[in-house]
């Protein structure tokens, strides 16, 4: 059996897409399934869509996603050099063998011409220049006139070839267009490139959207051709924002960066994907890498879009932070302290068992926290309680010995609290209810009385204690 040699070959237009990624994932899943490689090529034939340093976040974002490759720009192979435009010298010599043998033809046709002709009802290019006769085509060429490399389809059958998800797939030839192969620059379009690209690079396992599963026959036409072996295809559903739209970069839809800028982490991002599209048969949904290669398989690729639902990839995501060590967890956490100054001059270290628990995502850490910035001026009657039969006229009666207890017993602050309640006839939960509030003014916070004193600091404490005092 041949190696298995999938690739992932984005153009360099900016962040890489979910959509791209989730491409790149199965690519790479079902060439290491399979003992085979997984390639990267650059296609920045576009030049009018190419963002500068977009390649570079090409790269970057496969390595930490851990979608490493085994060739590609960067890394080098046996098959480059692997970015399109340093290919270019190719394209034109097998445009010429399809001419050679009728499997394409020279177009001279204007734009004006063309233009006409779809103002007139075409819905797709008539062949004019299909029966020039090869004399008429060498003269034109001879004095200069300018061109392009049509692919020439023919105008009855029909196609079929198997995609593996899919099955036989069967197109009308009359259905198919004689696409341009060689722009008038000499450049190659994508389709073309592509194929001569795949086939020198020795792709024998397409994976790619569904949107290619009708005009795959075009390609075919080519490898048959050119005489080169047909790649098997594997085509993909989209993934969709809702039911009607799918999720798009044109649209501003989140790449790969995005959602680690949002505080997700990358095993947690590559773990959803997956799901965007496929399922194991065991319904299992946590998966580290290794894993997933290990159970990757084309019986569990969907046959229906997915839509992308960024609160179930929060789930997931939380699964993977729970599993963190105190230490692994507060590491991670200081990249996105930083985003908040009011976190300044705490222990940090400590916050951070309080938040373990109750992130999901790291930007939480935001709205966890923001309780300490909205002291001044809370309403005063959080101290109500109807379980703990707590107001603010018990506050106001509780607050002076609390105050007194957190000067002279901060050490041993919870069991100083427990006593006072015993002494002065509060239950617990009274007591705690009220020095929390009376510390923070917030109903929730991301801990307890004592551990919130903590966090806080003797000194600090004391100054909320006795602003709340004057409040009431």
């Amino acid at each position: 059996m041949k190696e298995v040699r999938t690739r992932f070959a984005p153009s360099p237009t900016g962040y890489l897409h979910i959509g791209g990624l989730r491409t790149a994932l199965y690519a790479y899943l079902y060439a290491k399934k399979n003992g085979g490689k997984f390639i990267l090529r650059i296609e920045d034939t576009d030049r009018e869509r190419y963002v500068p340093g977009s390649v570079e976040i090409i790269y970057s974002t496969l390595k930490d996603a851990g979608l490493i490759y085994d060739e590609g720009p960067d890394v080098g192979g046996d098959y480059g050099p692997y970015i399109q435009s340093e290919r270019k010298n190719a394209y034109l010599e097998y445009a010429k063998q399809l001419v050679e043998n009728g499997s394409a033809y020279y177009c001279f046709c204007t734009k004006e011409r063309l233009e006409e002709i779809h103002e007139k009802g075409a819905t797709k290019y008539d062949k004019h220049c299909a029966s020039l006769s090869k004399e008429e085509v060498e003269m034109r060429l001879a004095r200069g006139d300018s061109y392009v490399i049509r692919q020439n389809i023919p105008e009855t059958g029909s196609t079929t070839y198997t995609d593996m998800v899919f099955g036989d797939i069967t197109v009308d030839n009359k259905e198919l267009e004689d696409n341009i192969l060689i722009k008038s620059d000499g450049m190659p379009t994508y389709n073309f490139a592509n194929v001569v690209d795949d086939h020198l690079m020795g792709i024998n396992y397409v994976i790619r959207g569904v949107e290619y599963l009708s005009s795959t026959p075009k390609y075919n036409l080519l490898y048959d051709g050119l005489g080169w072996e047909r790649p098997h295809y594997i085509h993909l559903q989209p993934i969709m924002r809702d039911a009607t739209h799918k999720l798009s970069k044109r649209y501003g839809d989140a790449s790969y960066e995005d959602f680690i800028k949002k505080g997700f982490l990358k095993e947690a991002i590559i773990n959803y994907i997956a799901l965007l599209g496929w399922s194991s048969k065991d319904n299992t949904e946590k998966f580290s890498l290794t894993e997933l290669v290990d159970k990757f398989d084309l019986a569990g690729v969907s046959h229906s879009p997915s839509i992308f639902d960024e609160q179930k990839m929060k789930y997931i995501n939380s699964l993977y932070v729970k599993e963190m060590s105190e230490d692994d967890f507060h590491n991670y956490a200081l990249k996105f302290y930083g985003d908040y100054d009011y976190l300044k001059g705490l222990d940090l270290k400590f916050l951070s068992t309080l938040l373990h628990s109750r992130v999901e995502v790291f930007t939480d850490i935001g709205k966890l926290t923001e309780f300490l910035t909205q002291f001044d001026g809370y309403n005063t009657e959080l101290f109500t309680n109807a379980k703990w039969k707590t107001d603010v006229a018990v506050a106001k009666a509780m607050l002076p010995g609390l105050i007194e207890l957190t000067e002279q017993s901060f050490e041993s602050l919870h069991d100083a609290l427990i006593a006072y309640g015993e002494n002065n006839g509060y239950k617990k939960g009274q007591v705690l209810w009220v020095y929390r509030i009376a510390l923070t003014g917030a109903q929730s916070t991301p801990g307890g009385a004592t551990e919130m004193a903590e966090l806080l600091g003797k000194e600090e404490s004391l100054r909320r204690l006795k602003e709340s005092l004057i409040r009431l």
